[in-house]
């Protein structure tokens, strides 16, 4: 179990890494595109990634 936590943030870190080395810019114009929105509508986001996260790991649990 550790070992598939430990996978999981490292393949976090690996995505979120290349996104800041490919393509800073657009993290900047992200960012700032998200100050504009408001709390709720970013909060809403956040709850939608987490869901979508479980389930795509629910589903990879189920295929291994």
């Amino acid at each position: 179990m550790m070992e598939q936590i430990i996978l999981a943030f490292g393949l976090v870190l690996v995505i979120e890494g290349l996104v800041y080395a490919l393509a800073p810019w657009l993290v900047e114009s992200l960012l700032e595109t998200m100050k504009e929105m408001p709390l709720e509508t970013r909060r809403r986001i956040g709850l939608v990634a987490v869901a979508l996260g479980v389930v795509l790991v629910w589903f990879s649990r189920g295929f291994g």
